[in-house]
């Protein structure tokens, strides 16, 4: 045990917050786990209580430190990863909140954001991102405007606000500072994707003070100093969960696409070192240290298991049920309706932040549920189809994330892409790439190879199925446009 290293990832998602402990080959040595509740308080409107959020980490670390006891002297890093778009004010005297951890779900201000289309070209040009209220600025500004607790802390300054991932550290190390690395901070729309800092001209257009948001450093940096019992643990990576996701089985590889399919459906495809602009897709950095900046081109399905759960709460169906029968219902019914996904609003390559839902085509509730899972694909094929034609060919996929069990999904993901589908045996993809990180990218780290590879099987009716899909959303589109 005296030379055992090991390294703590705290990944703060949606519904849960979790925390592992992982040794320097990727296998778990404790693990935690702390369920956090969220809020719809309007249509669009989808936030958390950061003060809960901010308590449920406090609460992981607890039961990791009762698992290993003496053990945790063996931790030498810790590393977190948060949802990147999520916002939070708070005072910066104590580390109170002043607002909600507003969802990057949340399109409560995307009529204000509209007003910026004029300037999308030179957002895109300073961010590598596109004009969109999932980006924590226009959260900023609303609770800017709306929230008077934040308002007094403004004029009597001791406002503090950015993205959670500021917030969270500044409520778990000793002695904090207001800190943000590039893959959090770039989701505010604030932050140039070139300088590494925030954009003076972004800050004046959004109409944003500096002076309340943290300092931006490397993902790779000096964040403090986490206590576990009588040990003290360096916090030296920060990132998002997409971006450490990357990292969950060692360097990332690219001519390989990673697929996390969780409340959204995040596609990531690495580009090394090299920035690359694909109009209507995302360039971002997903990890910076003292030497270098690695960057992915990135496309967003907004609607995936959160869109499952909206049309089986819609359908009268139980969670329990849908996740039990799931699997057959791809395998066995071949006939399904079609379904226009705008589940918190059409992300790459559409950005259409209010479009409809829509059904074409009748059927049983469990045909619906179908739909709305080949929805999912479908959307994950259009951007896949626009990397392979406007970057270079890419030779598999690799999925992760909670969707990711389900065989069937798997399956009609390599029939339709006509690409393998690995599956890694590991799926706790956000909390190893952290981990990972924050060991120093140890060469032993977990083997990929150890999964289910799904191989192409032939599935014509699929095909015709996305054919149709392509043609009604198109026409959809139009519609929308025009009205």
């Amino acid at each position: 045990m005296a030379n055992q290293q090991w390294y703590l990832a705290i990944d703060q998602g949606g519904g849960s917050t979790r925390a592992i402990v992982f040794d320097g080959e990727a296998r778990i040595i404790a693990q935690a786990q702390q369920a956090v509740s969220v809020e719809h308080p309007r249509l669009g409107w989808i936030e958390q209580d950061a003060e809960e959020l901010a308590a449920s980490v406090r609460q992981v670390l607890e039961q990791i430190c009762g698992q290993l006891n003496s053990g945790v002297e063996h931790l030498r890093a810790a590393g977190m990863a948060t949802q990147r778009s999520n916002i939070v004010c708070w005072n910066k005297h104590n580390g109170k909140a002043l607002s909600p951890a507003i969802s990057w779900q949340d399109r409560r201000a995307y009529q204000w954001i509209a007003q910026f289309q004029p300037q999308n070209q030179l957002i895109r040009n300073k961010t590598g991102l596109l004009l969109t209220a999932h980006y924590g600025v226009s959260k900023l500004k609303w609770c800017l405007d709306n929230l008077v607790q934040v308002q007094d802390a403004r004029w009597q300054d001791y406002l503090a606000y950015g993205p959670l991932a500021s917030y969270l550290v500044y409520r778990l190390v000793e002695h904090p500072a207001n800190l943000v690395d590039p893959a959090n901070a770039s989701r505010t729309l604030l932050w140039n994707i070139d300088t590494k800092d925030w954009d003076a001209d972004l800050l004046s257009l959004f109409d944003i003070p500096v002076q309340y948001l943290p300092r931006c450093v490397a993902s790779a940096a000096f964040y403090g100093t986490i206590k576990m019992r009588n040990h003290r643990v360096p916090l030296s990576v920060v990132t998002g969960d997409q971006s450490a996701a990357l990292y969950a089985f060692g360097w990332p590889d690219d001519e390989t696409v990673y697929i996390n399919l969780g409340t959204g459906a995040f596609i990531q495809r690495p580009t090394g070192n090299r920035k690359i602009d694909i109009p209507r897709l995302l360039c971002s950095v997903v990890y910076q240290n003292e030497q270098q900046s690695q960057y992915v081109i990135e496309c967003t399905v907004n609607g995936a298991a959160n869109a499952l759960m909206e049309v089986e709460d819609a359908l009268g169906i139980s969670g329990a049920d849908a996740e039990r029968q799931f699997d057959d219902w791809l395998q066995r019914l071949d006939n399904p309706p079609l379904f226009l996904n705008g589940v918190a609003g059409l992300g790459t390559p559409y950005w259409v932040p209010d479009f409809p839902c829509k059904f074409i085509g009748d059927g049983a509730a469990e045909e619906k549920i179908v739909a709305v899972a080949e929805s999912i694909l479908f959307l994950i094929f259009v951007n896949l189809q626009m990397l392979q034609e406007q970057y270079a060919p890419m030779k598999k996929i690799v999925v992760t994330g909670g969707l990711s069990n389900s065989d069937g999904l798997c399956q009609k993901l390599a029939n339709l892409v006509q690409l393998p589908v690995y599956r890694p045996l590991q799926r706790e993809a956000t909390a190893m790439g952290v981990a990972y990180l924050a060991a120093g990218m140890p060469q032993s780290w977990g083997n990929l190879d150890t999964g289910t590879r799904f191989q192409v099987q032939e599935e014509p009716a699929l095909c015709a199925r996305f054919s149709r899909w392509q043609e009604a959303m198109q026409a959809e589109l139009k519609h929308y446009q025009s009205s």
